[in-house]
């Protein structure tokens, strides 16, 4: 379970950012050929970030298809898995683009009063 480090890895980075002000909201975005899984981010993320300034925020994840062309048939085809064939039945396919990345897009921090 990978997912482990890297919310260790997403919780740290944004404490660091948010200088010890509580955080509201993290929104990440995961590449639905990245290997992560969304469900185990969440799962992990409540246990890591209890303790921080990420204690009690909200983890969005937005998830982003890859995309790739059918050799067969020529249609451009969104890749929710490697698995994914193209409509036409054929798996002959061009390598996969995007879709692989884990990324922090943006982090809501409550506002000193």
């Amino acid at each position: 379970m990978h997912e482990l480090s890297l919310v260790r890895s997403i919780v740290q980075t944004c404490s660091e950012y948010a200088g010890g002000a509580p955080v509201r909201r993290i929104t990440l975005e995961v590449g639905a050929l990245s290997c992560v899984m969304a469900e185990a981010l969440q799962f992990c993320f409540a246990a890591v970030s209890d303790g921080t300034p990420l204690a009690g925020a909200e983890l969005e994840i937005l998830r982003r298809p890859g995309y790739s062309r059918c050799r067969d048939c020529g249609a451009d085809i969104e890749l929710q898995s490697l698995l994914d064939v193209c409509a036409c039945g054929s798996a002959n396919m061009s390598p996969p683009q995007g879709g692989d990345q884990l990324r922090i897009q943006s982090m809501e921090i409550e506002e000193a009063l």
